[in-house]
């Protein structure tokens, strides 16, 4: 069994295929097919594309409902478990803030009253939905699966080396990452967490055999505004940036998960550790002070 190493890039960042298969050619075939998924799931779910499912969904609030398929109500229906499990912070009707939050060069900080007009057409629980159809209440209100979207991408594309016999390997899109089993020798794969605040080191160097790994911090899109830093994950509920954490790192079963552990946390702020205990997936995170908390992932 060789290791294999396929890389494309999709859903704005790179990705990259690592597993171990008998032949190249098979090995070509099944990179091919998993990048054809990660594809279909972006042309269908991009707030990017005027035809996805979301821009069509997005086009029709406060017109009309739109009827859905069991994949987009599935992802619904998981939009709304991270809302409940936030305690409403993790709101996929939330994406509107990048109106007024581009964190370019030219980024100024948005006044109160741009912020409170976006704020009335934020609201998870404004949504009218059922298995077959979602309506958003609100003309301009919008719908918008980034908080998960590559998340579920590697977790499908996991399942899809599963299928093909894969027993050994991992997914990796821009940071979001799935392991199927260890090394073919056994041995854990061994990936590095980036220092949030120092560019070429790593904060932790962790061994993973299985499951799934996923990051969030203020490092990689941000802007700075005055000396201070505003990173892009933002609270619904006041339309500014959280600023309590560097970086959250969780090990979790399910890419998803994991990436929604992570951003959960970076919402919470100051209770985001409580969160993390309560999940009790492994965790490792800096906050603003460069204090390191940690559960079985040790720096």
């Amino acid at each position: 069994m060789q290791i294999r190493h396929f890389s494309t890039h999709a859903m704005g960042g790179p990705c990259h295929l690592v597993f171990a298969a008998p032949l190249t050619h098979d090995a070509e075939l099944i990179a091919q097919t998993c990048f054809q998924e990660i594809r279909r799931i972006e042309q269908k779910y991009s707030r990017y594309r005027f035809d996805s499912v979301i821009s069509k969904i997005n086009q029709s609030a406060g017109k009309y409902a739109l009827n859905i398929d069991v994949e987009t109500h599935n992802l619904l229906e998981f939009a709304g478990q991270v809302f409940q499990q936030s305690d409403g912070l993790f709101d996929a009707t939330a994406g509107i803030l990048r109106t007024i939050w581009n964190f370019s060069s030219n980024q100024k900080l948005p006044s109160e009253k741009e912020r409170t007009a976006l704020l009335r057409k934020i609201g998870w629980n404004k949504i009218q939905r059922s298995s077959t159809e979602v309506y958003l209440p609100i003309e301009g209100m919008e719908l918008d699966f980034g908080g998960f979207g590559k998340e579920y991408a590697a977790d499908r594309v996991a399942a899809t080396l599963t299928q093909h016999g894969v027993q050994s390997g991992y997914v990796n899109l821009a940071g979001d990452m799935r392991f199927l089993g260890p090394q073919p020798d056994g041995d854990p794969w061994s990936i590095g967490i980036q220092h949030p605040r120092q560019e070429n080191n790593l904060i932790a160097t962790i061994p993973i055999y299985v499951g799934a790994l996923a990051t969030s911090g203020d490092y990689e899109r941000y802007v700075e505004i005055d000396g201070q830093r505003y990173c892009h994950i933002l609270d619904p509920r006041t339309g500014m940036p959280v600023r309590f954490w560097r970086s959250v790192t969780v090990l979790a079963p399910l890419a998803t998960v994991a990436g929604a552990c992570c951003t959960i946390c970076m919402l919470k702020q100051e209770q985001g550790l409580d969160f993390l205990e309560a999940s009790q997936f492994s965790y490792l995170a800096m906050d603003q002070l460069g204090n390191v908390s940690s559960l079985h992932l040790e720096p």
